[in-house]
């Protein structure tokens, strides 16, 4: 926002400026000699007045020569008011000596006289509107509260008091040597004491000024401040703050994979590169969230030729676009090749297979939403397994070295079709796997990621800041949860770990309640939910109820005959599996009801296949929200 005073032109800011400092300067002249005379005994010459004008005229011009009017009188700080001090300093000495050299009366105290009355009415007003404005801001700008007395978080003082959007009101900071102390005029507290500054100052943003937080520990900050329904920032990697690239005021949300994650495990470098490096890689559904994050993890690991493929032409486009951009600042010559296909079309994908001697492959083409199946069986079904069946006959034909299938928690006794239909690719697979060839056939499968599409994160981030409400289906329901790059990650390690027909998990830590998702998300930006505790709260919840194929909960394993493997996050399953004859049948089953469009009877031969498959809605079982699956085989 322009101030008016920033619309008046500099000419006629430096000429109020010298006026202000002449008048100024001439009442210390004069004063100077009425208080050490006396009113009565004051006599000025022309010898008086020729020291005046020596005096008032070389301290303009050294005010002029050092730039006195080229600072900005709001910004008035300490070194501002040093430069007036010494300069009037010197304009004292001229005073003085002028009794030598304009043979004017000048008794010894005078210049010190005039150096006090100058300092005051020239530095001390300065410094007065200074205060004066800064004051005014204070009432326009956000409070907010640091985290971190330290380099940084004394940095982001700095930075914050040059803007006009945020006012420090104090520290945060776990060490004890520091709590009680004050640093750049801010005291520190602990972070057991946010009630306490929230009684003083009302509600507050918390700036989180660690650039490089371990994630346990910021997890640990994030329970200390969450509960106060207070927003929390974080500054920028600090990476970033030195290339350049961001500057540390340039603050953003603590997202929730920050608020839900765990340590990352390093990974296994030759897991990473064994179907990558240097070998012709293909990922189907290249413009889906997780297809996106394989592509960028891919390109990692310098494949010869990566080739995406997905059936929306504007994803795919959006993909190639970002990909090229990486590609391009890395002085990265890798191939790209975009090509829109749909995996149902056997001859198109042994085509895109042989032309391109494609050896890995990762399927992640497929129809995820659950809803959105339900009500288009006959597209869920065609996509997932005729869509999986197709690509894979392909991919036996053209000789591919690795193909890994991309799977869900959902083909755990599944509820739903598109459970169903996951599961019924994974024995698909599987089924091929145990045919005579040269391609090796993997399976991981994990639960839900945080920030794809369709997933709770965006859609309640949008609900809190539209105002609510926050739509659940139940208030019981959870999930487990996994970022994005470590779910492409692990996958990719996963597929590096199969002999062949091997179903992977991945260990997604905990399950989460999505209610309590809820919650975190809207006090972590600063608002509250409105419950019967907090009646007058920001944000309201509505449960819509189950949906049908709905579970309370997800499983990851059949059984609990899980193994480790070399990884400690992945886990292979030894599950039941079919023969590839039987797996024919079920799939000619289905092409001739599809052919028919008779959805009943698919739903028919869906429950009817070794899925473990059923519809019913109140086929839920519940489980404890801490009950980790994955723990009981660690």
């Amino acid at each position: 926002m322009v101030r008016r005073i920033d619309l008046i032109p500099s000419s006629v800011k430096l000429i109020l400026a010298l006026a202000y400092d002449l008048l100024s300067l001439s009442l210390a002249f004069y004063f100077s000699y009425i208080i050490r005379l006396g009113f009565d005994s004051v006599e000025i010459s022309r010898h008086e007045n020729l020291a005046f004008i020596s005096v008032v005229g070389t301290t303009l011009a050294l005010f002029y020569a050092f730039d006195v009017y080229n600072s900005v009188v709001r910004f008035f700080n300490a070194k501002a008011f040093l430069k007036i001090q010494l300069l009037l300093i010197a304009a004292s000495i001229i005073f003085y000596l002028t009794s030598f050299f304009a043979d004017a009366f000048v008794p010894r105290s005078v210049p010190i006289i005039f150096l006090v009355i100058a300092s005051f009415q020239i530095a001390g007003a300065r410094a007065l509107v200074s205060l004066i404005a800064k004051k005014s801001w204070f009432d326009e700008r956000e409070g907010v509260v640091i985290y971190g007395a330290s380099s940084a978080g004394r940095q982001l003082v700095h930075a914050l008091s040059q803007g006009n959007k945020y006012q420090p009101l104090a520290f945060l900071d776990e060490k004890k040597r520091y709590v009680g102390r004050r640093v750049l005029g801010l005291k520190i507290y602990s972070p057991l004491h946010i009630t306490q500054l929230v009684k003083k100052h009302g509600q507050f943003k918390v700036l989180i000024a660690i650039p490089k937080v371990d994630p346990i520990r910021l997890k640990q900050i994030v329970a200390h401040i969450e509960p106060h329904a207070l927003e929390l920032l974080i500054v920028p990697g600090m990476s970033d703050i030195v290339s350049g690239k961001r500057t540390i005021d340039e603050l953003r949300e603590v997202s929730v994979d920050e608020l839900l994650g765990r340590k990352p495990v390093q990974p296994i470098a030759e897991l990473l590169s064994a179907n990558i490096t240097d070998k012709i890689v293909m990922v189907s559904g290249a413009g889906g969230s997780i297809g996106k994050e394989l592509c960028r993890q891919i390109v990692l690991n310098k494949p010869k030729e990566l080739i995406l493929l997905d059936v929306s032409e504007a994803l795919l486009y959006e993909i190639h676009q970002e990909l090229s951009e990486i590609l391009s600042e890395s002085s990265n010559n890798l191939h790209v090749e975009p090509l829109i296909g749909n995996v149902q079309n056997g001859m198109l994908m042994r085509h895109i297979f042989s032309k391109h001697n494609v050896q890995t492959i990762y399927h992640a083409a497929a129809y995820k939403h659950v809803p959105m199946v339900e009500n288009n069986v006959i597209a869920g079904v065609t996509n997932n397994v005729l869509g999986t069946y197709e690509i894979a006959q392909a991919a036996i034909y053209c000789q591919v070295e690795t193909f890994v299938l991309i799977s869900t928690d959902k083909a755990v006794r599944p509820t739903n079709v598109m459970g169903a239909t996951k599961r019924l690719a994974e024995l698909v697979l599987q089924g091929f796997a145990k045919k005579d060839h040269n391609t090796r056939f993997v399976m991981v499968r994990f639960g839900n990621v945080l920030g794809s599409s369709g997933s709770v994160v965006p859609l309640f981030k949008k609900q809190i800041k539209r105002g609510g409400p926050i739509t659940i289906t139940h208030p019981d329901i959870i999930r487990y949860f996994m970022t994005i790059p470590e779910a492409a990650q692990l996958v990719i390690q996963a597929g590096a770990m199969g002999t062949g027909g091997d179903v992977f998990v991945l260990d997604m830590g905990n399950p989460v309640k999505i209610v309590d998702l809820a919650y975190k998300m809207t006090h972590l930006m600063g608002l509250t939910i409105k419950d019967e505790n907090t009646p007058n709260g920001d944000i309201e919840i509505h449960y819509s109820g189950l949906r049908p194929g709905e579970k309370l909960y997800e499983e990851l394993l059949i059984g609990n005959n899980a193994e480790k493997t070399q990884h400690q996050r992945i886990l292979t399953a030894n599950e039941r599996s079919l023969h590839y004859s039987a797996v024919d049948v079920i799939i000619e089953q289905l092409k001739e009801a599809m052919r028919e469009e008779d959805e009943a009877k698919i739903r028919e031969l869906l429950i009817a296949a070794p899925l473990d498959y059923q519809p019913a809605e109140n086929s839920v079982r519940k489980i404890k929200a801490n009950d980790n699956i994955c723990s009981k085989v660690a």
